[in-house]
């Protein structure tokens, strides 16, 4: 084989840290999706609503953030931006979800549910706009779920409707930021094994939502951050304004 044969060398580029900011970091998939960055050897501040829920984490930093409150949420990201010395990636994966029947659904706990899902996303973006800029590869990507995007769940429109919000948001965020270099993704999990699902059911009930899943099993955190940290990176430059289903086929079944 001649040298003109030979499959050319990728040039080796020094990997540089993300400076990451995840919201709803210390449980479940936001806790799934913050060992996935710093696996991948990223800076990484989450946040949750109470100390009691946060574990010291290495090269991680943890803040305190009610995401209700529109000034708390403002402020997040600049302290975050602070602690990090920039930021070149924000995960909102923060959200609540108490059934409620829509016959007995109230303003305020229909307010409560889009406060947290849905409008401080917004906040928390348009805050971070500047320093996603500044970093030159800013990313963001937004937790939603199947549930309001692609299937309902009775009990849950409050939430339904925030996650389906925020997929409109996204879209549109998209091509308001391309232009200044910043990626705005959706990731939709199905339904993903956590501390919060197995507090709602057996195992014999756990293992059967599995069996009804194509793919035989539940998802884990670990799914998730997987592709949140892809989204993240060089190689995902080129997606933007994308929704992408993480669920083992279960809504295509018919």
């Amino acid at each position: 084989m001649t040298a003109h044969d030979a499959a050319p060398t990728a040039p080796t580029v020094p990997s540089v840290p993300r400076r990451v900011l995840v919201t709803g970091g210390s449980r479940g998939i936001g806790a799934g999706i913050v060992g996935g960055f710093l696996r991948a050897g990223d800076r990484v501040v989450y946040t949750a609503t109470s100390p009691r829920q946060a574990a010291p984490l290495p090269n991680a930093s943890y803040l305190p953030c009610d995401l209700r409150d529109d000034a708390a949420a403002s402020e997040l990201v600049r302290a975050a931006t602070g602690l990090l010395g920039g930021l070149d990636v924000i995960v909102h994966c923060a959200g609540v979800y108490p059934e409620r029947p829509l016959t007995r659904m109230t303003t305020e706990a229909w307010d409560d549910v889009l406060a947290v899902n849905l409008r401080s996303a917004m906040t928390l973006v348009r805050e971070s706009v500047p320093a996603l800029t500044a970093s030159g590869r800013g990313r963001v990507v937004l937790v939603s779920s199947i549930t309001g995007p692609v299937t309902g769940i009775a009990g849950l429109t409050h939430y339904a409707a925030s996650k389906a919000g925020l997929e409109g948001f996204m879209r549109a965020a998209a091509l308001e930021l391309a232009p200044l270099g910043i990626t705005v993704n959706a990731i939709a999990p199905g339904t993903v094994m956590t501390d919060g699902l197995a507090a709602l059911f057996t195992p014999a009930e756990i293992a059967a939502l599995g069996q009804r899943i194509p793919a035989g099993r539940l998802g884990t955190p670990e799914d998730i951050a997987a592709l949140a940290v892809f989204l993240a990176g060089e190689g995902a430059s080129f997606i933007t304004g994308q929704s992408v289903v993480v669920d083992g086929g279960q809504t295509r079944v018919e």
